[in-house]
Order: structure tokens, then sequence, then C-alpha cells
């Protein structure tokens, strides 16, 4: 699967922080911080990752939490 830069940005910053399964979930402002990113572009390509079936969006309490369903993109 082919990933745009910003994609692939988010993509390794879920890496990095261990974002890789329901149990070590990371919000957006963790991610956003670990990119470099902007805060709304991270929303943003978040959620084209969760359309492509990547990311998995949990609601929590206050902020949602992201975890990667696939590890070897």
């Amino acid at each position: 699967m082919e990933l745009d830069p910003f994609e692939r940005k988010v993509v390794d910053a879920m890496l990095s922080l261990g974002a890789t399964s329901p149990e070590k979930l990371k919000d957006a402002d963790k991610i956003a911080k670990e990119a470099r990113l902007p805060k709304g572009r991270v929303a943003a390509t978040l959620q084209k990752l969760i359309a492509k079936g990547i990311v998995k969006r949990v609601a929590r309490q206050k902020a949602a939490g992201y975890y990667l369903l696939k590890k070897d993109i």
C-alpha cells in the first residue's frame, strides 16, 4: 500500500511511540509532537489512515486514542 509523505511520517511516529496495540494507545497530541507536524495535519492524516484500515480509533473520556492495525507497512 502506497503512503504519502505525511502518512508515512505519522505511521513512523506511531511506531516509535509503540502505539501498536489497544493497550498502548496514543492520542493525536503525542503523535503530532513525535512526528513534528501540526495537530490539524496529524488529525486529517489519521482520518485518512483510518479509512485505509491502517489505524484504529478508540473513543475515550477526554481524547481519542489511536493505534496501528498493520505494523508491516
